[in-house]
């Protein structure tokens, strides 16, 4: 997973500051398999009597974090692409006015 992960952030298909929550859940999910005593102390500590479904919550709830880091991230692109379509049609409305009014100081002219 980890591997994955870098080789899209080299490949510039996953931005480094996206990746993190990534790299922190791939890092946790290495680190509890390879030493499964801090796995059996997590399990013990969450009162989890299978050990592998504490892991389990831990990917959930790894993954509910990196959702609300998108949602946000969501939020916040929806907002600024509607301060830009606004920004749009007021451009495009004082241009529509522009031509008007050189249209009509054509027609003066003429």
């Amino acid at each position: 997973m980890l591997l994955v992960i870098f080789k899209l952030i080299k490949r510039k298909k996953l931005k480094e500051e996206y990746s993190l929550l990534w790299i922190a859940l791939g890092g946790a999910v290495l680190f509890l398999a390879i030493f499964e005593s801090s796995l059996n102390l997590l399990a013990e500590t969450l009162g989890i009597l299978y050990p592998p479904a504490a892991l389990l919550l831990v990917l959930i709830g790894s993954a509910f974090c990196i959702l609300i880091q998108f949602s946000m991230v969501i939020s916040r692109l929806s907002e600024s692409n509607k301060n830009l379509v606004q920004e749009v049609g007021i451009l495009n409305a004082e241009i529509s006015a522009m031509k008007r009014d050189m249209k009509k100081e054509d027609s003066y002219e003429g």
